[in-house]
């Protein structure tokens, strides 16, 4: 640097990049480094620091998605302690805290660390619980972690291996490949910088090995070496734009800069770039092609493009499994392929099979219980009541019931031992509040909870839920009493206004067929009160379809169908709705559901301990004042038979399966009244992120599917159901209404009303050529005159007296008429003619 520098190249290290990078920021100079990857190098710290390489930033975030990946939730960091490793590392930590995991444990150590050293740190890291290593070390003491690893039993199954790009650099600068070395490595995934293979590449690999032949040099290159040389093209294209722009080349003296007493630094000599600033920002705008890809920076001045290659190592090599880019993630097709396509397509996001530590093809859980770790430590509800359960035991385990055996037969389907005691959580006295058992396994007091621990949002957001091994919710119960019958009763299967309309309509047909068959038919005619009786007897006679008077016309006939159609319905669904009053005993509740619960003022009860207190008070916004806690079925049954006027309950609010049990042991004295209204479940709970939560979720659903889930459900929760329908306090819960038959109504009253327009035209027809003709046969002179005038001045002098009279008349008798009128019509105008 005592000579006039305009552009320094370099260094390998992070830690001495941060040192010269103070240096070169002083001196105006840009630092270009193709093997600094410490992401805070590009702070605002240091303005001359221009990185040529992908920054550590990018290579985390790749491992984090790795992890997610394959479902892992913790990680193992395993770093040098310096800074590349510590702020690698660190964008891990916030890389994976984004992906809902974390670093369980961080192992460094100091760089040259001795062997010794390293076993230590290996063996303390293998007695935590994740199996998931992420490796972020110098290239000269990395091969010594793994080769510990080995002697320590830590590449065998179950175990696995992440390295950043340290461990691909030192095998692609290796040749011939180390058989010891690989024997290392197996089932190793490590990152690599992506580097497109481009013409250039392959000309500049082909000339290196002819070059490397030649001196019989033993070593290859890596992405570093690539890099490196992009780096010296960059210098040149930007020198030569910069000159080519009628740049200079001047330097000047910094007084800051001069030797202290006894100094060796001779910092004096060392001479400021006056055009730094300038070549700064030319190096920035460049743009080109070189062996890594395209050289070309951003706003940040990191590389475009970051990109790398997954790698499995196996056998004597490496084989990629895929490719990770900031543009597309985790993909199958190359990222240069990818940038001409939308990002985040979801069918690239895959990787090919991985080949794991001790020859495995499927994917590690990525966990055990850790060597030095203790039983799990699960909370047990002690409660006081409904032990089916849950309950305390004097012989191992201690503790029993329907929820323990679940447990116990989900744990023993696990492929992974787990060890645990169980701990009872409350006084024997009264039954534990739920909620705060949640709250101490989230406060890790307790690993899990186990128990009927009902899921509800407010435990969800601080603790992991098993899949629901029983389906719960909140119901009403309420005291019953049985209906007494009536000499009434045959009037209940319709409501009133349903009888009304029945009744209506009844009238209404035998109205309409009494009109249409009239004319026609000698039963529906003689004296006025002969007639009125027989519209009655007809309408009410079809109820039984014992009518006696037969239909002559057509209308008649088709009304009468569709009314006999309608009258079998009715007839049908009174039957059963009759048949089903006398015959079932009918239960009836003062307590509809819990809309009615809600809009009165009377005491409800509550299991001592259950969400259903908060449910209450904070959802349903009912006071506490109306509460009651009742701790056993003994406190239910005296609070519900005494009633809110003796010091009772008028219902209480409870969950489903505790609500079964005890009907069944009351001998259905008292019953569940509406609908269930909220829809829930049990769960056993575990801490934020516990693995274990879903291995044991996968386990239920397995009991569940095999029937044991079912088999354990009868052993400990058998009795007998309450399956009596429960009508409401009016009894009118099951009567037909006008709701369920207005379709049939309607059918029958349009088929009416068409049937009487049918009618009426035709009469009136009728009617009009009967008056005309009568007419005829009286003034022919002024028929002749004017025809048309005549018919209907006609018209308008018949009276409504004589339409009434024409309809009375017998069809037959008017067909009669008409016919002898035109045969006599005929004989005048033939003698004329004559």
């Amino acid at each position: 640097m005592e000579n006039e520098v305009v552009a320094a190249i370099g260094p390998q290290s992070s830690g001495i990049a941060h040192v010269i990078s103070h240096v070169v920021n002083e001196l105006n100079v840009p630092l270009l480094s193709f093997g600094a990857t410490d992401p805070t190098l590009t702070s605002l710290q240091y303005p001359y620091f221009l990185r040529t390489t992908q920054s550590d930033y990018y290579q985390m975030h790749a491992v984090a998605d790795l992890v997610e990946y394959y479902g892992w939730r913790e990680v193992i960091a395993i770093f040098v302690d310096d800074d590349y490793g510590r702020n690698g590392i660190s964008v891990l930590g916030d890389a994976l805290s984004k992906k809902r995991a974390k670093i369980s444990y961080k192992a460094p150590f100091s760089p040259g660390a001795s062997r010794s050293a390293i076993n230590s740190l290996l063996v303390g890291a293998n007695l935590m619980e994740s199996r998931v290593f992420v490796v972020h070390v110098n290239p000269d003491t990395g091969l010594t972690i793994f080769s510990v690893a080995k002697s320590l039993g830590m590449t065998a199954g179950s175990y696995v291996w992440i390295a950043t790009d340290w461990l691909p650099s030192v095998l692609d600068s290796t040749e011939p490949v180390d058989i010891d070395t690989m024997n290392l490595l197996q089932g190793v995934v490590a990152l690599r910088h992506h580097t497109p293979d481009t013409d250039l590449k392959k000309n500049f690999i082909s000339r290196w090995k002819n070059l490397k032949y030649k001196d019989n040099s033993p070593s290859g290159f890596n992405s570093y070496a690539l890099y490196a040389y992009d780096s010296v093209w960059l210098v040149a294209h930007a020198l030569d734009a910069l000159l080519n722009e009628g740049g200079k080349f001047t330097f000047s003296n910094d007084p800051k800069l001069h030797d202290t007493n006894g100094s060796m630094l001779n910092l004096s000599s060392l001479r400021v770039f006056d055009g730094g600033q300038q070549f700064l920002q030319t190096l920035l705008r460049m743009n080109f092609t070189g062996l890594s890809g395209e050289i070309r920076f951003d706003a940040d001045k990191n590389l475009v493009n970051p990109a790398y290659d997954v790698l499995n190592i196996g056998g004597t090599g490496s084989r990629r499994i895929g490719y990770w880019s900031n543009y597309s993630g985790l993909s199958v097709v190359a990222p240069e392929i990818l940038y001409t396509k939308p990002p985040n397509s979801s069918s690239n996001r895959h990787l090919y099979s991985v080949i794991w530590p001790g020859e495995i093809t499927a994917t590690p859980r990525g966990w055990v219980f850790p060597n030095n770790g203790m039983p799990l430590r699960i909370a047990v509800p002690n409660r006081v009541s409904y032990n089916e359960f849950v309950a305390k035991d004097k012989s191992p385990p201690g503790v029993k019931g329907y929820c323990i055996d679940v447990f116990e037969a989900a744990v023993n389907l696990l492929p992974y031992p787990v060890p645990h005691n169980y701990i009872m959580y409350g006084n024997g006295k009264r039954n534990p509040i739920y909620n705060d058992i949640v709250q101490q396994v989230a406060l890790n007091k307790f690993d899990a909870a186990v128990g009927d621990i009902t899921i509800v949002t407010n435990r969800t957001k601080l603790v992991d839920f098993t899949q629901p091994y029983m389906e719960s919710g909140l119901v009403v119960v309420a005291p019953v009493q049985k209906l007494k019958s009536s000499p009434w009763a045959f009037l209940k299967p319709f409501t009133i206004p349903m009888w009304l309309v029945t009744g209506g309509f009844f009238l209404f047909v035998g109205a309409v067929v009494w009109i249409l068959e009239h004319r026609f038919n000698n039963e529906f005619r003689g004296p006025p009160s002969q007639q009125l009786v027989t519209i009655f007897w007809f309408s009410f006679s079809t109820m039984f379809f014992s009518h006696r008077e037969n239909t002559v016309s057509s209308l008649g006939r088709v009304v009468l169908i569709v009314w006999l159609f309608v009258v079998l319905i009715i007839n049908s669904s009174y039957t059963a709705s009759l048949t089903s009053i006398l015959t079932v005993q009918q239960l009836t509740s003062q307590i509809a559901g819990i809309d009615s619960l809600i809009s009165s003022t009377e005491p409800i009860g509550v299991q001592d301990g259950s969400f259903a207190w908060n449910y209450l008070v904070d959802e349903l916004k009912i006071a506490e004042s109306r509460l009651v806690k009742l701790k056993n079925m003994e406190e239910y049954s005296i609070a519900l038979a005494r009633g809110p006027k003796g010091g009772g309950v008028a219902a209480i609010v409870d969950e489903l399966p505790y609500i079964e049990l005890f009907m069944s042991k009351t001998n259905c004295e008292f019953r569940t009244v509406g609908q269930e209204f909220t829809k829930s479940g049990w769960g056993f709970a575990f801490q934020r992120d516990s693995p274990l939560a879903i291995d044991l979720s996968t386990a239920i659903l397995q009991l569940s599917e095999n029937g044991d889930l079912q088999k354990i459900h009868n052993k400990w929760l058998t009795y007998n159901e309450c399956s009596m329908d429960l009508s409401p306090a009016d009894g009118g819960g099951s009567r037909l209404s006008l709701k369920s038959f207005w379709g049939l109504f309607l059918i029958c009253g349009i088929a009416c009303f068409l049937a009487l327009i049918f009618f009426f035209c035709r009469v009136c027809g009728q009617f009009r050529r009967f008056g005309s003709e009568d007419e005829e046969s009286i003034e022919t002179e002024e028929i002749e005159h004017d025809t048309s005038t005549s018919g209907r001045r006609t018209l308008r002098s018949t009276s409504f007296k004589d339409l009434i009279d024409f309809i009375d008349r017998k069809e037959a008798e008017i067909k009669e008429i008409l016919k002898r009128r035109n045969s006599d019509n005929k004989r005048p105008s033939q003698s004329s003619d004559g």
